[in-house]
């Protein structure tokens, strides 16, 4: 499922990936279930945005190294993203699909629905230097490196 490795600054909007998420279903209700074969990267950080008030935006940064799969466990939301040239949105609003993001993008999280959960897998461990939080340096990143 990965991506070939590409430079933050090859990255673009075409290297995004929306994924089927493997489902049990049942009569009981339905199991989805994540695996590295589904995010194409072994994950080290998971962590969930909830309770976001209503007009709030999250994210507004891109990653150096890491990658990240979005999922909308519960609700929706639209994700604004960027590569330095183009931008596109995707909405989210099913627990079993995903959006792989690889690094390089530029990604805001907007328009979130009540009672939205967005749960997010990334590739790393948190470390502030992987993260590019200016969207005027992020454009020069993508230029120079």
């Amino acid at each position: 499922m990965e991506s070939p490795k590409k430079t933050f600054a090859e990255t673009a909007l075409d290297d995004l990936q929306l994924i089927d998420i493997p489902v049990v279903k049942d009569r009981r209700g339905n199991l989805a279930f994540i695996q590295e074969p589904e995010t194409g990267f072994a994950f080290k950080r998971i962590f969930y945005i909830y309770d976001i008030p209503s007009g709030a935006k999250r994210g507004g940064h891109a990653h150096i190294a890491q990658r990240e799969m979005l999922i909308a466990i519960s609700g929706s939301f639209d994700v604004r993203l960027h590569d330095g040239r183009n931008e596109t949105k995707i909405s989210l609003n099913r627990p079993d699909k995903g959006l792989l993001i690889p690094p390089g993008i530029w990604r805001e999280l907007e328009n979130f629905s009540a009672n939205s959960v967005c749960l997010v897998l990334n590739s790393g461990w948190f470390s502030e230097e992987d993260y590019v939080r200016r969207f005027r340096q992020f454009k020069l990143m993508k230029k120079h490196t």
